[in-house]
């Protein structure tokens, strides 16, 4: 499985109930079957020139009202983030997943490199994140740089957290103490699962990188919008529900008005800039008549 879908289906199969867990795993079963039985589908999930994006939102749209909530998210999750290719056995591995979960009642983690467990643990941290509200994302990255110096100063909490030997319920539970009720419940959650899910000796690097990554997360939450006259309330939902398609998370709106931009707005999401201004559309037109290619279409035009 892949590492960071095999730490989202962590954080969410283990918030379910031993019941909701079996569902989850008839449904993914299900789903399956049916990529299985309809080449169309399969088709459309394989076809490496669609972005991972645009799967997920065909399998969203496909399962929307008809599975639960939880199986909805893991199946757009694995639509998503892995290769078109393999999206039909994610989708099985997640099943089967689920049902040893049901069953043993223990979810058990591949052994994984350095690197694949910490893609591991930012795959269980895109789930927790998804509930958290933008405006705690702050909190959760200073409290995660803060539990990561005080393991690192502290010989004896980095000797008892790092020892591979001792059973993870005692890493865990000390966790728990001294964690538990002093910090965001989300800080909480990623800070355990950097004990049960990364590398036992690589815990204050896991968690540096988590530091890191909620950045990112929060980058990829927050649009940036210019725009030349105000938004409405509509025009602002049609815009967030645009973005989330691209993002594949749910989006809020930063809204700046510049009318030096005449129309239109300028988005920026992540690393990701949108022009869609009439002063972009002016600039654009500038550079192609600057470099000769709108003459050269016009003599072309008339030989």
């Amino acid at each position: 499985m892949l590492p960071a879908l095999e730490g989202y289906a962590a954080a969410l199969l283990g918030s379910l109930d031993a019941s909701a867990r079996a569902d989850v795993a008839r449904e993914l079963a299900s789903l399956q079957r049916a990529i299985l039985s309809q080449p169309q589908l399969r088709g459309v999930l394989a076809d490496t020139s669609l972005t991972g994006v645009a799967r997920g939102a065909v399998v969203e749209e496909l399962l929307h009202s008809r599975v639960s909530p939880t199986t909805r998210r893991l199946a757009v999750y694995a639509s998503t983030h892995a290769p078109a290719q393999e999206v039909s056995p994610a989708i099985g591995e997640l099943a089967q997943r689920a049902l040893v979960h049901h069953e043993t009642g223990v979810y058990e983690h591949q052994v994984l490199g350095l690197l694949a467990a910490r893609r591991r643990v930012g795959g269980f941290a895109d789930a927790v994140l998804s509930d958290v509200a933008t405006d705690e994302f702050s909190l959760v990255q200073d409290e995660l740089f803060a539990w990561a110096r005080v393991i690192d100063d502290n010989l004896e909490l980095r000797r008892l957290l790092l020892d591979r030997d001792a059973p993870l319920a005692d890493r865990l539970g000390l966790v728990d103490r001294l964690l538990a009720g002093r910090v965001n419940p989300a800080t909480l959650s990623l800070a355990r699962y950097v004990v049960e899910g990364g590398r036992p000796r690589d815990v204050v690097g896991t968690l540096d990188f988590l530091v890191d990554y909620v950045a990112r997360a929060h980058d990829w939450r927050v649009a940036r919008v210019h725009a030349a006259m105000p938004l409405d309330d509509s025009a602002q939902n049609d815009l967030r529900e645009s973005l989330r398609g691209l993002t594949g998370a749910p989006v809020d709106l930063q809204v700046v008005l510049q009318p030096e931009l005449l129309s239109g707005v300028v988005v920026e999401v992540g690393d990701l800039r949108l022009d869609a201004s009439m002063r972009g559309r002016l600039a654009a037109l500038h550079d192609v008549v600057a470099g000769g290619h709108f003459y050269e279409s016009a003599l072309s035009e008339n030989d």
